[in-house]
């Protein structure tokens, strides 16, 4: 049941391969047809940083050396698993390279008929000093992980210094011939999604393949929906200064949607675990440091392939649980609330995605910052200034610290609907009154549209300078209409319990009522999700009218702000609505 690989010569003198000319190893085979040809090794739970996304305020308890697999363990498994099919390795930790006999490990790997690259993930900090050997051993590929490219914010995040070290790497890794060199990058609201442009720009001139991380959530990195920034977000962002950016064609078991810019000559990728996971192409499976294999990086459940090996277990017998927990796989993950809540190692113990930095850093000012509550002396005295703005927010997520949000649905019944399709309970609330975020991820996936609208009562003075637009501030219909479809986008960060929402379609229009000197708000906001765009509809043509008050309050100070209401809403579960 092994796969086997053969060249075929065709005119022209050209070799074509032939995958799969015998079945894949049904060892690695789960029970809906994906092939796990790619198999991710943690050498070491140890690491010369001190992020706060894989280390929790408390620390970690690290494993006793006798219950961590020896060299010999490790290329055991390797060898098993290449025979099997595995054709790619990455070698994780921890950080690899503080391993002091990582260089063997690559040599004996590189040995293994049958695999073809061999890859390293890497903080970075001893990458300059081990590049002559990792490339003499035969390392294939390398992903630096790098989330700013602002010192003193590499040293408050990682709690050490070296992001000099870490961009000398990079260049050393570009001078020596690895073509691309990848750097994995995770984007959090409120830390490092002011710098998605200059990590692109990055790719101008180098063979780079900068790689946008969602920020994904593990034990101890008190991961908050709200600090994610999500694929399509990015997107947008990066599309604003470079509108003909252009998707680059993959593999299919490709986990990155990448984009290049034209004439540059690298690209970038996004990784999308969150928003838009790729469960069904997933050929990945993990071999933590202390030698469990993890089917899901985001799966609690693990096996002891250690405890197999030193009981002296014949390999057939070891071959059989790898495939009992290969055929355990699901489907796809629980989806980002439910995995929130999951118990799960913390990432420096499983040896997956690069760092998920969990502290806020304002380098400049954004548009979309968020904070959070962090019990620490220095992260308190960086907000003391801030203390009273976005008290929503923090409300929320003190409650999400101290209590944990319910992220259950509430319990409802046949008697708990009205017959107008509406609840007869408040759903963002639990049993005992307190706040609670709806869980969505069982309602379908429908195309949701919602309509708002509000009257602003402007007065005949400042109604006649926005029609004949003699504002000293400027067009105010435009500045209006452009900051509704920004606070559409927004809702999530201004209203705690909504969820983000990549939004399809926002149209916002502004009708003037000569006779009564004002104007009426109009907002549609359009998305593919399993939750409805009211609040995003609401948001927008309140944000629009607060925008032309401003706009207006110094010509006027009897302006209205009235009848700000839903209209319609389609495609949710309770069916569609229209006043």
């Amino acid at each position: 049941c092994f796969r086997q690989v053969r060249e075929l010569v065709v005119p022209g003198g050209h070799r074509r391969v032939l995958k799969d000319v015998l079945p894949f190893s049904a060892f690695l085979t789960d029970s809906f047809g994906r092939r796990h040809n790619y198999l991710r090794i943690s050498l070491t739970e140890k690491c010369n940083l001190r992020c706060q996304y894989c280390m929790p305020q408390e620390g970690v308890k690290l494993s006793p050396r006798s219950q961590l697999l020896t060299t010999e363990e490790l290329l055991t498994l390797a060898r098993l698993f290449v025979r099997q099919g595995v054709n790619k390795i990455r070698l994780t930790g921890g950080e690899p390279l503080i391993r002091p006999d990582v260089l063997h490990i690559i040599a004996e790997l590189r040995k293994l008929e049958g695999l073809k690259t061999i890859a390293v993930t890497t903080n970075g900090m001893n990458l300059s000093r081990l590049l002559p050997g990792l490339k003499k051993a035969g390392v294939d590929l390398l992903n630096i992980s790098l989330d700013t490219l602002i010192p003193a914010k590499f040293e408050f995040i990682a709690r050490r210094k070296g992001f000099h070290k870490v961009r000398e790497g990079i260049e050393e890794a570009i001078d020596m011939g690895y073509n691309p060199v990848k750097v994995n990058c995770v984007v959090m609201r409120g830390l490092n999604e002011d710098e998605l442009i200059d990590f692109v720009s990055l790719t101008e001139r180098k063979p780079l393949d900068v790689r946008f991380i969602e920020y994904m959530p593990f034990d101890g990195n008190r991961w908050n929906f709200k600090m994610m920034v999500s694929f399509q977000e990015m997107l947008d962002c990066i599309k604003q200064k470079w509108p003909n950016l252009e998707p680059v064609p993959g593999e299919e078991t490709d986990t990155a949607k990448a984009f290049r810019v034209p004439g540059f000559q690298g690209q970038m990728g996004f990784i999308t675990s969150m928003s838009d996971h790729f469960c069904g192409s997933c050929n990945r499976l993990r071999i933590t440091a202390d030698g469990n294999l993890k089917v899901c990086l985001f799966g609690n459940s693990e096996v002891s392939l250690r405890d197999i090996l030193r009981s002296g277990a014949p390999e057939e017998e070891l071959l059989h649980i790898i495939g009992a927990a290969v055929g355990r796989k699901k489907k796809q993950h629980a989806g980002m609330l439910n995995i929130s809540q999951m118990k799960n190692r913390p990432m420096i113990l499983i040896g997956g995605p690069p760092p998920i930095h969990t502290f806020p850093w304002r380098s400049r000012p954004t548009q979309r910052q968020s904070r959070t509550l962090a019990p620490v002396p220095l992260l308190s005295a960086l907000l003391s200034t801030d203390r009273f703005r976005d008290s929503s927010l923090q409300f929320a997520r003190h409650c999400h610290k101290k209590t944990g949000f319910d992220l259950k649905m509430p319990h409802t019944d046949a008697q708990s609907s009205s017959f107008d399709g509406t609840s007869d309970r408040l759903t963002h609330t639990d049993a005992q009154g307190k706040a609670s975020m709806v869980n969505v991820g069982s309602k379908a996936v429908t195309c949701r549209t919602a309509t708002a609208c509000g009257k602003v009562i402007l007065g005949p003075k400042a109604f006649h300078l926005v029609c004949v637009n003699q504002l000293a501030k400027g067009d105010a219909l435009a500045v209006a209409q452009l900051a509704g479809i920004m606070g559409a986008k927004q809702t999530s960060s201004l209203i705690p319990l909504c969820h983000p929402l990549p939004l399809d379609h926002v149209s916002v229009t502004i009708e003037p009522l000569e006779e009564a000197h004002a104007v009426i708000v109009k907002a549609t906001c359009q998305a593919t999700g399993r939750t409805g765009v009211e609040m995003e509809a609401l948001s927008a043509v309140t944000i629009a009218s607060l925008t032309l008050y401003d706009m207006c309050k110094s010509v006027s100070r009897d302006i209205i702000i009235t009848d700000i209401k839903l209209l319609s809403k389609t495609g949710g579960q309770r069916g569609d609505f229209h006043r």
